[in-house]
């Protein structure tokens, strides 16, 4: 039996297929630390072999994803100057798959099949967490917070804020019917649940400025291009100064404290000074990819120890870019922020300066999400993250859809003498 190609890698018509790979895709990411090799393997399988179902959509326009190609490449070569050269090795392929996997998606899943299969695999994953119903000792702030099935409380409350933006998203831009309210309701429940048994300061700060950048978005729709641009330029006005003032008056200790913490972020300065510290001995290129953190090296030695991390594994300086300026250096921080700005701005800027779009408009809400937890996680650095995937899917997005160049067949009467069709080009 024949199957087509397009219910493969059609996004118009491989619904069922796109959403299975999207779930598969969330569960791995999440619990491959869990259940090992298996879902990994499962994450690629679902993506890596569309590749040679029509391979000229994976090349056509190639160049455009030139960005994330040059930061796949430095990546690999920093195995030259690694302190660990078969740590950074390793890991530099894993990070270079998971690159290609997320433009494989790119390139034959639309943003609608993204969220619906965001919305079950995270619905999945929070059920299984649930019931196994973990708690731990926060090193950072000393108190016992539930963290399920993972080892930190902050990666339960990044799939429950992801779950309600993307049960928000969905019900406002891809609901067909009423059913979308049934089958998203319950998605909602356990994410709103589950963040706030989680006491995730950062899921719980970040989602409600992301959900105000996508309203000033949405109802941009309705205004003349000339007033979008205006509208940018104060919502991004208003965005400093909200900075600013949080900074100098006192309000980001207010909003902190909300949560019970304090103006450090309950250890987070420590780890962010050490870092720079550390960034200091090799400004420009770096320890190498995923080569800090390794045993029996005394800097992360000390620290592990300094924050009880027995395991002496699953570290880092909680700022993707003091984490990235440590591991891959100047150079390699400067290309992982232009990604992460690029993805972001690329998609505001269609809404605001272009034409006004859903998909663009739930993929600058779905990075900027990402944006502001980079500032406090490491997500964007290391392969099977959520986070660095739904990152480069959106940078990927920016590339206009692939068409097939279609031959039209001449009439009866314009045919050639010897009746053949000219073949495809």
């Amino acid at each position: 039996m024949k199957i087509p190609k397009s219910i493969l890698i059609d996004p118009d018509r491989n619904e069922t297929y796109g959403a299975f790979a999207v779930v598969v895709s969330v569960i791995a990411f999440a619990y491959s630390p869990n259940f090992g090799q298996i879902l990994i393997l499962a994450y690629y399988a679902v993506w890596l072999p569309l590749l040679f179902v029509d391979y000229r959509r994976f090349t056509w326009r190639l160049s455009t994803a030139w960005l994330p190609i040059t930061l796949a490449v430095y990546v690999c070569l920093s195995v030259f100057w690694s302190q660990a050269a078969g740590t950074s090795a390793r890991a530099a392929v894993q990070y270079s798959s998971h690159i290609a996997c997320a433009y494989v998606a790119a390139r034959t899943v639309s943003v609608r099949t993204l969220v619906v299969g965001s919305l079950i695999g995270i619905f999945v994953v929070l059920l299984y967490s649930m019931k196994v119903g973990g708690y731990a000792l926060d090193i950072m702030d000393g108190t016992v917070n539930f963290v399920g099935a993972f080892g930190s409380k902050n990666q339960v409350g990044f799939f429950a804020s992801l779950g309600i933006f993307l049960c928000l998203a969905f019900l406002a831009f891809y609901r067909r019917n009423w059913l979308g309210f049934a089958w998203t309701a319950p998605i909602m429940l356990l994410s709103v649940y589950m963040l706030a048994i989680a006491h995730s300061a950062t899921s719980v700060a970040s989602l409600p400025a992301v959900i105000g950048v996508v309203s000033l978005l949405t109802m941009s729709k309705v205004l003349a291009l000339r007033y979008r641009r205006v509208l940018f330029v104060i919502g991004a006005g208003a965005l400093v100064m909200s900075v600013v003032a949080a900074l100098n008056l006192g309000l980001l200790d207010v909003v902190l404290g909300i949560f019970g913490k304090d103006s450090t972020l309950t250890g987070r300065t420590y780890l962010w000074e050490q870092g720079w510290e550390a960034a200091q001995q090799h400004p420009l290129l770096g320890y190498g990819y995923a080569a800090y953190w390794v045993q029996g090296f005394a800097d992360p030695e000390r620290l592990w120890a300094e924050f009880y991390i027995s395991t002496r594994s699953g570290f880092h300086f909680h700022n993707t870019y003091i984490e990235t300026l440590v591991e891959i250096g100047f150079i390699g921080v400067t290309l992982l922020a232009l990604v992460i700005l690029r993805a972001f701005y690329g998609h505001v800027s269609k809404v605001v300066f272009g034409d006004w779009s859903a998909d663009s408009v739930v993929l600058a809400g779905a990075i900027g999400l990402m944006l502001i937890r980079s500032f406090f996680e490491v997500e964007m650095l290391g392969p099977y993250f959520m986070a660095s995937f739904i990152v480069y899917y959106g940078l990927f997005r920016l590339t206009p859809a692939y068409r097939r160049r279609r031959v039209a067949v001449p009439a009866e009467d314009e045919r050639p003498a010897n009746g053949r069709v000219p073949a495809p080009v």
